[in-house]
């Protein structure tokens, strides 16, 4: 791999490459010759600094291969999954000769904000997909009043029956097993939920909770201190500088109501044992085996641990499913033309805009009451989300009540979306770290010392790349925004209490407003104003992290030809991670006297060498 790079770089690079200096003479945070030499995307800046983000053009898809590549499916497998026919391939076309009637669609607020635009249905449809096949039932629990005789050999509750033992016996202890397990859920899902063997999910109690953002910042920002001491030990593997964990995080607790009232539930019924059978499929494990399922839970662990209620966008499962169980023929009629080959163009605008949750359909659409189970066949599954450490775990300790806790941090950014009744709603994972941080904030204000609240998380199979490659003594450059920050404090941290590592790592961060949303501030560790510079985008010269990277184009030159040097990248694809991997181009291009497409196969080179790693989403 070396040698592609020195034949790439042959003749060009060769003065441009220094040697590595000794940590009192390493490159500082400051412009490059050619900072004042930037193309005409800066020439805004003197009179626009409060100008907004450019929009991205970058094609990322011109043909099926690439949509392959990017989506990892083929376009029959994401056609499938967009629509669940396949039914994108016909055309919405209003054909001669097909009677067209007017319909009064639903006079709800909810239905409104669907923006549905229907004014005419045809009064025959085709191709209506079918009913979703039920793979989900619920069954209630029942204690047989008068236990069988022993004679009576139609009943087997047991794999294998102790012929010494009277069937009574058997009968009473197989029924004992069919209860719930001793688990308390309103801290942690069930067992059945393990995300992956040998992973389950622990209840990590919350040992310190603040905003790291400050009042007018765009988004909140909240960080998290997690007491791990009696994490499980028997999983083999143990938390690092840039690892990850996994949060199962669960559904909001109102929302879970409001659907079952919607569903007309009984609340007595809510938390009653029942039994779950499933016919195949991994649900309502995570990542379980695809097979057939018979679980004790509760109706309310179901929908609060297991299928997600608002991330997804509506699929014509889930519409037929309203549909076959619509009492009103209008809201039918409805579902019935989006779930229909005439109704596909209305569909995908539907199904590509703002996503809604199952309660704002089943408002808008107030007469469609289906069974739970029947809904739950169709729901997608709750995932669990995945957080990078913001700290060192090997060093994060602190005692209270006279014992050592071990401690991990996290830092959680409040991710808002719109919502049709109260204008914006938080997602799922960050909507529920918000809540528990603002709970145990409320707690400590008012006198509780250790607010009793948790974070039902596991040692992330996901591991931050940076975590497997932060292994080496050669210098760094870290380049993140937003959150995409957090993991680099770690890392940061470590690497200025080592010696061989003093003067060998520098952070690029963006932020819209340092004074309001800079993360961090301080808590880097000795020399963070030597090591880090903070690039605001709305305030003072009005600049992004990647024009940042082109002004520092001799510290990034620098780095990446230094024996063992790296550059990472943190943070949203869009923007920012497009915009630093297109700056990195141009830094190539520009000092090591390359072409376009010779300073792209460059980075790609050093991305194979593990030299250059970028972790976007």
């Amino acid at each position: 791999m070396g040698s592609q790079i020195d034949r790439l770089l042959a003749e060009n690079t060769a003065s441009c490459i220094p040697e590595e200096p000794s940590p009192s003479v390493a490159p500082s945070l400051t412009y490059s010759e050619s900072a004042d030499e930037q193309d005409s995307l800066d020439e805004p800046h003197q009179n626009e600094p409060q100008r907004r983000r450019r929009a991205s053009t970058r094609l990322i898809a011109q043909s099926p291969a690439d949509v392959q590549r990017i989506t990892g499916e083929s376009t029959t497998q994401l056609i499938r999954r967009c629509c669940g026919g396949g039914c994108c391939l016909s055309l919405d076309v209003k054909k001669e000769g097909i009677q067209y009637e007017r319909v009064e669609v639903p006079d709800n607020d909810a239905y409104r904000s669907l923006l549905l635009k229907i004014d005419a249905i045809p009064t025959t449809l085709t191709r209506i997909c079918d009913l979703p096949e039920q793979t989900a039932f619920l069954q209630p629990l029942k204690r047989p009043s008068n236990p069988p005789s022993p004679t009576d050999s139609a009943i087997s509750l047991g794999t294998e029956r102790n012929t010494n033992a009277p069937v009574t016996d058997t009968i009473e202890k197989s029924l004992r097993n069919l209860g719930l397990e001793d688990l308390n859920t309103e801290i942690q899902p069930p067992s059945y939920v393990q995300p992956h063997p040998p992973h389950h999910v622990f209840p990590a109690r919350i040992h310190a909770a603040r905003e790291l953002t400050r009042p007018g910042a765009e988004k909140r920002t909240f960080h998290f201190d997690l007491d791990v001491t009696n994490y499980p030990d028997s999983e083999g593997v143990d938390f690092k500088v840039g690892g990850a964990i996994g949060v199962s995080a669960p559904n909001d607790g109102s929302m879970v109501d409001e659907v079952l009232d919607l569903l007309l539930v009984p609340r007595f019924l809510r938390d009653k044992p029942v039994l779950l059978r499933t016919t195949k499929g991994r649900w309502p494990t995570v990542w379980g085996d695809d097979q057939a399922r018979e679980i004790v839970t509760t109706r309310r662990d179901l929908l609060t641990w297991c299928s997600d209620i608002q991330s997804y966008p509506p699929t014509k499962q889930l519409l037929r499913v309203l549909a076959k169980y619509a009492t009103d023929e209008t809201e039918r009629k409805v579902l019935l033309f989006l779930c229909a080959a005439e109704g596909q163009g209305v569909f995908c605008d539907f199904r590509t805009g703002p996503h809604v949750t199952l309660a704002q359909l089943l408002h808008a659409f107030p007469s469609a009451k289906p069974p739970l189970d029947l809904l739950l066949s169709v729901l997608q599954p709750l995932m669990p989300r995945f957080y990078s450490l913001s700290n060192d775990p090997h060093e994060s300790f602190e005692t209270r009540d006279g014992k050592q806790h071990r401690l991990i941090e996290i830092a959680v950014t409040v991710h808002e979306t719109h919502d049709w009744r109260t204008g914006s709603r938080t997602g799922v994972g960050s909507g529920f770290f918000q809540r528990q941080a603002l709970k145990f904030i409320e707690a400590q204000e008012k006198g509780e010392k250790n607010p009793d609240f948790y974070i039902p998380m596991f040692k992330g199979l996901m591991a931050n790349p940076l975590a497997k490659q932060f292994v080496s003594d050669g210098p760094m450059l870290l380049i993140g925004a937003g959150v995409g920050i957090a993991p680099f404090r770690g890392f940061v941290q470590r690497r200025l209490k080592t010696a061989n590592c003093a003067n060998k790592v520098w952070v690029l961060q963006g932020v819209r407003d340092s004074l309001v949303d800079e993360l961090y501030s301080g808590e880097w560790g000795v020399h963070e104003d030597e090591v880090k510079r903070v690039v605001q985008s709305r305030r003072g010269e009005g600049r992004y992290v990647q024009e940042e990277v082109k002004n520092q184009a001799d510290l990034v030159w620098y780095i990446i030809n230094a024996v063992d040097g790296r550059v990472f990248v943190c943070g949203s694809t869009k923007g920012m991670g497009e915009g630093v991997e297109k700056a990195l181009v141009e830094v190539a291009m520009e000092k090591g006297n390359l072409e376009h497409d010779e300073a792209q196969k460059f980075w790609d080179l050093k991305k194979e060498a593990g030299q250059y790693i970028a972790e976007t989403w």
